[in-house]
């Protein structure tokens, strides 16, 4: 007999990050997606895995993710509703031995699909599951602060990591191999998704420019915890411009210092000697 999956640990970390998000401002109306993914055992507890809803034809080719399960948020799914109705709003979902759909094992109760960035989402897992193989979790939110810094500041990766380290100590430990950015491309293509994946291969966080961002991590917490860092680096560098811009700033002397006692190198070529 298997569990209540709305006990599933997966399910309730999963709702508490879509409220978080939508709380903060950075998942308006249906704005954002998670994709997850999940270990066969752990879904097995909760559901039969043989037991297919229905399935759902993809414009993909996820062969290279076939068999593998996921916890995706719905098309057209307001993030906010997530921890009331869970079952409408999310989705378990397993890739089809082809690759070319998606089987859905339990949610999207009223219909729904899973979102409609999946191509990008799966493109991306299979990016950062060639680079560390316990990344399990994809996150796009248009951060405000982040989404405002795309308008007014050089869109050169160096420079717009660079700022990110400097405006916030932490920055540089957390993600000491700065930030990629795409060209602007319509949301929901296999072409965002192939921009995004290629940049997944180096980085961890990807800026849409006008848009939003793209997180990547082993955990939810790690995942939302690696934008969360941006955002705030990115809110400080407003109220820093606004207050009549920088004065003085950390210097790369001491960000080499910081990844020396940290642990962690700067991405060779963003420092100066």
């Amino acid at each position: 007999m298997t569990k209540d999956i709305l006990d599933a640990v997966f399910i309730k970390e999963m709702a508490k990050t879509t409220s978080n998000l939508y709380r903060l401002g950075w998942d308006e109306r249906n704005g954002g997606n998670i994709t997850y993914l999940l270990d066969e055992k752990e879904v097995a507890e909760y559901l039969d895995v043989k037991q297919i809803i229905r399935t759902i034809p993809m414009d993909f080719d996820g062969e290279k993710l076939a068999g593998k399960f996921f916890l995706v948020t719905g098309s057209g799914k307001y993030f906010k509703n997530v921890e009331e109705a869970p079952a409408v709003n999310l989705g378990v979902i397993q890739v089809s031995e082809d690759g070319k759909a998606v089987h859905l094992l339990w949610g999207y109760t009223d219909g729904g699909l899973p979102t409609s960035e999946l191509p990008a989402h799966f493109m991306s897992h299979i990016a950062r599951l060639s680079v560390d193989p316990e990344n399990r979790v994809i996150m796009h939110c248009h951060a405000t602060h982040l989404l405002a810094m795309t308008f007014t500041h050089e869109l050169t990766e160096q420079a717009f990591t660079r700022t990110l380290w400097q405006m916030c100590t932490e920055c540089l430990v957390v993600f000491p191999e700065g930030v990629g950015i795409i060209p602007w491309l319509v949301p929901g293509t296999n072409e965002i998704g192939e921009a995004t994946s290629e940049k997944m291969k180096e980085n961890r966080l990807i800026v849409w420019p006008h848009h939003g961002i793209y997180g990547a991590g082993q955990s939810m917490d790690e995942t939302f915890g690696l934008i969360e860092t941006a955002e705030k680096a990115a809110e400080v560098y407003t109220i820093v411009m606004s207050q009549g811009g920088i004065k003085q700033a950390i210097t790369d002397e001491q960000l080499k210092a910081l990844g020396e006692r940290f642990g962690v190198e700067a991405k060779a070529g963003y420092l100066n000697n």
